[in-house]
């Protein structure tokens, strides 16, 4: 088993669980063992970045932030701790992350002459740490208001990415050619709304600022993917209406989105060619039926 599964067999079923240092890559254990769990609230520190990184993890961060809104969790920011072994303690028990970067394990000690007294240092750490807010909505939030603003078949699309991504501390990372605003964007062209209404309402919700989005829609557009068409909206300049090109897109499972989103990125590059073969941004009016 990896490190993971290791931290979630030993964490979950236990109330009251106070964990320190924990890093990205094992909060997917803790909300999956959380999740089999009841009793207490668990106590969780996390280094800084770790936090501030949780507002541009979409998956993650909704998750995260989705357990804090339930009161299944407190999450706090533990400063400098980095270099901190990172422990998950309940009376009686403490489990230790040990060993070298690529070859963590976990060590377990029961004895209760030492547990006490470690279980007292680590409930001490977490309260030294600095209470911590997700910059990202909880996912039943996010679905409730993407119901009342992009409608139902958009908000069960959402749903339907989100559970299958679960709480993936990778996916969707923004350093990626297909990121979190590409798929909301993806999602608005699969059932004809406004590039307008979906980038607002994710600016609304704190996924991300509504500028953000231009870049993600040119990137649909340019590999053939989205069709982004100008239609007259009030004063000012015209808005785009999207709709999805690709059948592998429209037809898409929400549960093979995202798969499907990357199959296409990979295949069209950096969509210059269809780009090029196309008047993506002639307006509504001039446009051929």
């Amino acid at each position: 088993m990896s490190l993971a599964d290791d931290v979630e067999a030993a964490v979950a079923r236990r109330p009251g669980v106070v964990a320190v240092g924990v890093g990205a890559e094992l909060l997917p254990a803790l909300l999956s063992a959380r999740r089999h769990t009841r009793g207490r609230r668990w106590r969780v520190a996390c280094p800084p970045d770790v936090v501030d990184d949780l507002g541009r993890a979409f998956p993650l961060g909704t998750a995260v932030a989705e357990a804090c809104a339930r009161g299944a969790i407190a999450l706090r920011a533990e400063p400098d701790s980095r270099s901190a072994r990172t422990v998950f303690a309940t009376a009686g028990r403490v489990d230790a992350v040990a060993g070298p970067t690529g070859d963590r394990t976990l060590v377990t000690d029961v004895d209760p002459d030492r547990t006490r007294g470690a279980s007292e240092a680590i409930a001490a750490r977490f309260a030294a740490a600095t209470p911590a807010a997700v910059r990202m909505p909880p996912r039943r939030r996010l679905v409730e208001s993407a119901r009342d603003a992009l409608g139902s078949r958009f908000a069960d699309d959402l749903a339907g990415v989100l559970g299958s991504l679960d709480a993936d501390s990778a996916a969707l990372d923004r350093s990626e050619p297909v990121d979190d605003r590409t798929l909301l964007v993806a999602l608005a062209a699969r059932n004809d709304h406004l590039f307008h209404d979906v980038r607002e309402w994710a600016d609304e919700v704190g996924i991300a600022p509504k500028q953000e989005f231009t870049a993600e829609r040119r990137a649909l557009v340019d590999r053939g993917l989205v069709e982004s068409i100008k239609v007259p909206i009030g004063i000012g300049r015209p808005n785009y209406r999207l709709r999805a090109v690709a059948e592998a897109i429209d037809r898409a499972d929400p549960e093979e989105l995202l798969s499907a989103l990357r199959a296409q990125f990979a295949a069209t590059g950096d969509g210059s060619n269809a780009a090029a073969s196309r008047g993506d941004d002639r307006p509504v009016w001039d446009r051929r039926r």
